[in-house]
C-alpha cells in the first residue's frame, strides 16, 4: 500500500471533495490525501467491512453528495491486525483495480478504539477508527455493572476519542436518577445521560452533546445500541431483537461495524454488542481512574505498590472511605490484565522476530551452499 506519510505534499492543497465534509473530511485530510490524488487514487471512507469486502463512501460530482462503492480491502500483507481496515478509516480507492476497485491505502489515524481479541490471543481488535466520541450505551432494565462501566470507558479513554455514557431504557427504571449518580462517580469526568429511545426522553440532550462529528456506539448485548441507532438516525437501519426476559441480556443483533449519517450532521458507528471487554493498553486506566492516579502522586514512595508501604496516599484514602474499595479493586484488576496483555504482547513480537531471523539465516546458508 501506497504510504500517506512518506511523500511531500504540495504548498497549497486541493479542495476537500464534495459530499465527505459531512462525514469527517478535513483540510487535514486535504493535505494528507495529496500525494495520493497525485497517484491517480480517489478518497474515500469505509463505511462497513466484511470479509475483505468493504462498503466504500465517496464523493459523487453529479449531486455533491456521496456514494458508496464496493471495494477489496485485502489485509496488509505483514501487518499487525489493528493495522488493517476497519470501519471509520479514511482510504485511497483505485477504481481501476480488477474486479474490484481496491483500498490503495490508509490515511494516518487520528483515534482507533481497541480491545484485545476475544480469548487467549494477545493480539489487538480495531472497532473503529478516526472516532471523537465514544457513546457507551448501559440499559437500564438491569442494575449497572459498574466493573463494566469502567472497563468500557477506560476503553474510550484509550481510544483518544472522548467518553459520553448513555443510561438506556430509562422508562424501565424508576429510580434513574439515582442510578445516574453512581454511574458519575465510577466515571469521573464523563457527561452521563438518562435516555429512552422508547419515550424519546434525553434524546434531544444526547443529539446536542454528539455534536456533528464521528460517534462510536459501544456496549453489551442487550443494552439498546440498535433501537438508540435507529432514534439518532431517524430510521430504521437496525433490526431490533427483544431482550431475554428472565435476565435482561440481549442477542447479538448487530454482526459488523456499520458506519450511518445523522440527519443533524455527524455520523454514527454502530458496533456489535461485546461480551467482553479486554483493554489494549494502559494509557486509558489512568484517565479512567484519575482520582487513584492523583492519590498515588501524593505517596510517600514514587514506586509505592499501596499496599504495606509507610505514607500512602492510597490507602488513607481507602482507610477514611474516600475512596470506595470496590472502584480499588476494579482499578488493580484492570492493571493486573494490562500487565499480562504486555507481557503476552512482548512474548508474541519476541517469538515473530525469532522466527523471522530463522527464515533470514536459512536463506543465507541456502545462498552459500554449494
Amino acid at each position: 500500500m501506497f504510504d500517506a506519510t512518506s511523500a511531500v505534499p504540495p504548498a497549497v492543497p486541493p479542495a476537500a471533495p464534495a459530499g465527505l465534509s459531512r462525514y469527517g473530511w478535513t483540510a487535514e485530510l486535504d493535505r494528507l490525501f495529496a500525494p495520493l490524488a497525485e497517484a491517480g487514487l480517489t478518497p474515500g471512507r469505509l463505511a462497513r467491512v466484511d470479509r475483505g469486502r468493504a462498503d466504500v463512501l465517496v464523493a459523487d460530482p453529479e449531486t455533491s453528495g456521496v456514494r458508496t462503492i464496493r471495494a477489496d480491502t485485502r489485509p496488509i500483507a505483514g501487518a499487525e491486525t489493528v493495522e488493517n481496515p476497519c470501519t471509520g478509516d479514511w482510504v485511497a480507492l483505485d477504481l481501476a483495480a480488477q474486479p474490484l476497485p481496491a483500498v490503495g491505502a490508509l490515511l494516518p489515524r487520528t483515534t482507533a478504539i481497541v480491545r484485545k481479541s476475544a480469548g487467549k490471543a494477545s493480539e489487538g481488535q480495531v472497532l473503529a477508527a478516526n472516532v471523537d466520541t465514544v457513546l457507551i450505551a448501559v440499559s437500564l432494565a438491569v442494575d449497572p455493572d459498574l466493573g463494566r462501566v469502567e472497563r468500557f470507558v477506560a476503553l474510550a479513554w484509550e481510544s483518544g476519542a472522548q467518553p459520553l455514557v448513555a443510561l438506556t431504557k430509562a422508562d424501565l427504571a424508576p429510580d434513574a436518577e439515582f442510578i445516574r449518580e453512581d454511574v458519575e462517580r465510577a466515571a469521573p469526568g464523563v457527561t452521563v445521560l438518562v435516555v429512552s429511545a422508547g419515550t424519546g426522553a434525553g434524546l434531544d440532550e444526547l443529539r446536542a452533546a454528539l455534536g456533528t462529528t464521528t460517534t462510536a456506539l459501544i456496549g453489551q448485548s442487550g443494552a439498546g445500541k440498535s433501537t438508540l441507532t435507529n432514534a439518532l438516525t431517524g430510521a430504521e437501519v437496525m433490526t431490533v431483537q427483544r431482550t431475554r426476559d428472565a435476565d435482561q441480556k440481549g442477542r447479538h443483533t448487530t454482526t459488523t461495524r456499520e458506519l450511518f449519517a445523522l440527519p443533524g450532521g455527524g455520523v454514527l458507528i454502530d458496533t456489535p454488542g461485546l461480551r467482553g471487554v479486554g483493554l489494549y493498553g494502559g494509557e486509558g486506566l489512568a484517565h479512567a481512574f484519575a482520582e487513584i492516579e492523583e492519590l498515588g502522586e501524593r505517596c510517600r514512595f514514587q514506586d509505592c505498590s499501596h499496599t504495606t508501604e509507610p505514607g500512602c496516599a492510597v490507602r488513607a484514602a481507602l482507610a477514611d472511605g474516600t475512596l470506595p474499595q470496590r472502584r480499588m479493586e476494579s482499578y488493580l484488576k484492570l492493571q493486573r490484565e494490562n500487565a499480562w496483555i504486555a507481557s503476552r504482547t512482548d512474548a508474541r513480537l519476541a517469538a515473530q522476530r525469532a522466527r523471522l531471523w530463522k527464515l533470514r539465516s536459512k536463506g543465507s546458508r541456502d545462498r552459500v551452499r554449494p
